[in-house]
């Protein structure tokens, strides 16, 4: 049992760090807003302060512990940052035009309830978790294969 819990994680190592790392992100994420909002910077301010800082975070975390890129190279580190900043804004746009689609489009319009219905208490938490994890896996595909990939010419 224990050999076939450490196959699972070496075979799945990069994907049980990215997780670990998300998590984290989103930590720091929760923990900048209310540090923000606690400096008496409002709360729209304080939201975008806490995406650049989660999104910071995320960049030096997935670049170093998920994906193993350890190149300091300061032309290597800026081409990996904006492609990583330009893929986070990205996603950050598709989630925002699919929850739109969802919630808005079908939920609304067609009459797809499962998207505007109450979940946790809270309307549309369905298509939000539905978006998180489409904006989850866009951006492991985007940190894997376009800012962190390997052999990546200067």
């Amino acid at each position: 049992m224990i050999d076939r819990i450490e196959r699972l994680v070496i075979v799945h190592k990069e994907a049980i760090l990215y997780l670990i790392c998300g998590g984290l992100t989103t930590l720091v994420n929760w923990g900048s807003y209310a540090v923000f909002v606690w400096m008496d910077i409002g709360p729209n301010i304080s939201n975008i302060l806490s995406w650049v800082t989660s999104v910071t975070f995320a960049f030096f975390v997935n670049k170093w512990v998920v994906f193993e890129c350890r190149s300091w190279e300061p032309a290597t580190v800026a081409r990996e940052l904006s492609f990583f900043f330009s893929a986070r804004i990205f996603t950050l746009i598709v989630a925002a035009v699919l929850f739109f689609v969802l919630h808005d489009i079908a939920g609304m319009q067609y009459g797809y309830t499962i998207f505007t219905d109450s979940l946790f208490g809270t309307e549309g938490m369905f298509t939000k978790i539905v978006t998180s994890v489409v904006e989850i896996v866009l951006n492991w595909m985007l940190s894997k294969f376009v800012v962190f990939r390997k052999n990546l010419d200067a």
